[in-house]
């Protein structure tokens, strides 16, 4: 919802010739091989979304899905919905993408640049699982490489075994840099970070077997949370409860690309910078579609 941002962040012009982040998305995500794009939005942001990306995405393979409030599984008190002003969470994303969704596929952020390799490693990837199994992964930042010069950030961050396969997400709030160092959980016992911490950027890679976990956890959370208003349903509680009763096991991979992100308004400056570089190293036209 861009609270922070002061806006639609999905929409706003960020690269060479007006395009937004996920422009760059779709560029990176087709050329790396996928087969189709589908972008998750709120009824409410319809209008204003297709008017800027109804025209460059005409010939493209993009379809549309929407995450409203009163999406909920069946048998849920649909009372539910009148508690909610603001979406459910990432994981309730998905799960109202599901009938469009019937391969292996990877979550983004609208947001966030994640640069052309992470689109290639997930993508060779997801084309030698099988397309029934609960084997999943997810692409890793390092902490320092993505926090903002503008104010706090959330971070999941991440642990893996020996093997290279994700043991936890633990999110951490209010992380910063500060004369110490990195610190996180400002408001209580302040926790000081390295920096070289792999975090999620909610960079995912799911089989469509997710579908029915992500309903199964969801029933159990609208229950513990049905008055809670400010309750989110996240992708990680659901990869967590997963390894931990070793039903999924999740691999952890990691891009040699620098991320991007507008959290804020301040950091549009900079990515915009970051990305024009870019351009101009050659890396992406200056004329995407």
């Amino acid at each position: 919802m861009g609270s922070r941002y002061g806006g639609l962040k999905q929409i706003d012009s960020i690269g060479v010739n007006g395009v937004t982040i996920l422009d760059y998305s779709v560029y990176d995500a087709l050329r790396a091989g996928f087969g189709k794009v589908v972008l998750l939005i709120r009824k409410s942001i319809e209008t204003d979304f297709k008017a800027v990306f109804a025209d460059r995405f005409a010939h493209l393979p993009v379809e549309y899905a929407f995450q409203e409030t009163d999406m909920l599984p069946e048998g849920t008190d649909p009372s539910l919905a009148l508690v909610r002003q603001k979406p459910w969470g990432t994981a309730h994303a998905i799960w109202c993408a599901r009938h469009l969704i019937h391969e292996p596929f990877t979550v983004i952020n609208a947001d966030d640049f994640y640069g052309a390799s992470a689109f290639d490693i997930i993508a060779k990837y997801l084309q030698n699982i099988d397309s029934q199994s609960n084997n999943y992964c997810m692409v890793g930042y390092y902490l320092k490489n993505t926090l903002s010069e503008s104010g706090s950030v959330a971070r999941g961050v991440c642990a893996a075994n020996a093997e290279g396969f994700l043991t936890t997400v633990v999110e951490r709030t209010d992380i910063q840099r500060s004369e110490n160092g990195i610190v996180c959980n400002l408001q209580s016992e302040p926790i000081y970070l390295t920096g070289n911490e792999l975090v999620s950027m909610n960079f995912w890679g799911f089989t469509p077997t997710f579908f029915a976990h992500i309903e199964q956890a969801m029933t159990e959370f609208f229950k513990e949370n049905a008055q809670n208003p400010k309750s989110e349903f996240f992708i990680p509680l659901i990869v967590n409860d997963l390894i931990k009763r070793q039903i999924a096991k999740v691999k952890v991979l990691s891009s040699v690309d620098e991320w991007i992100g507008v959290t804020y308004s301040a950091d549009k400056e900079i990515a915009s910078s970051k990305i024009y570089d870019l351009v101009a190293q050659g890396k992406y036209p200056a004329q995407l579609f």
